[in-house]
């Protein structure tokens, strides 16, 4: 089986070198623009009632993987317990405050990807009904 994703946009921020970006988003500072691609501008209706927003990526630098990797508390992991880029399937996901839509662009902060990274998706963060319940 093969699955194919398409670009919809690219991460337009000052971040050129993975040791610059931040290791996660919530501690991030970085102002970014999405650029969303035509023809999915018109997705982009109703958005900016959201004060924070899910961003689906592809880690494009992402150079392979292995399955055991050093956590950053030097403990010896499997990939998926990690946040690491080096994954079977290269994709991040961060959780961005929305601060503007300017259709085709998009104004978010606490960026942690890089400049011209390809924007999967783009989906309203709902913490109520994404929170897990226990």
């Amino acid at each position: 089986m093969r699955i194919c994703y398409k670009p919809i946009g690219v991460m337009h921020c000052e971040l050129h070198h993975a040791h610059d970006a931040p290791r996660f988003y919530n501690c991030s500072k970085i102002k970014g623009t999405i650029e969303v691609f035509e023809p999915y501008v018109e997705g982009l209706e109703g958005l900016d009632e959201n004060e924070f927003i899910v961003v689906l990526f592809h880690f494009h630098l992402s150079k392979g993987f292995t399955l055991k990797q050093t956590s950053p508390a030097g403990k010896r992991k499997g990939v998926f317990s990690l946040c690491s880029p080096m994954r079977p399937n290269p994709i991040g996901m961060s959780i961005l405050r929305l601060k503007e839509v300017q259709p085709p662009l998009v104004f978010v902060e606490h960026v942690d990807m890089l400049d011209k990274t390809p924007i999967l998706d783009i989906k309203p963060y709902k913490p109520l009904q994404e929170s897990p319940s226990g």
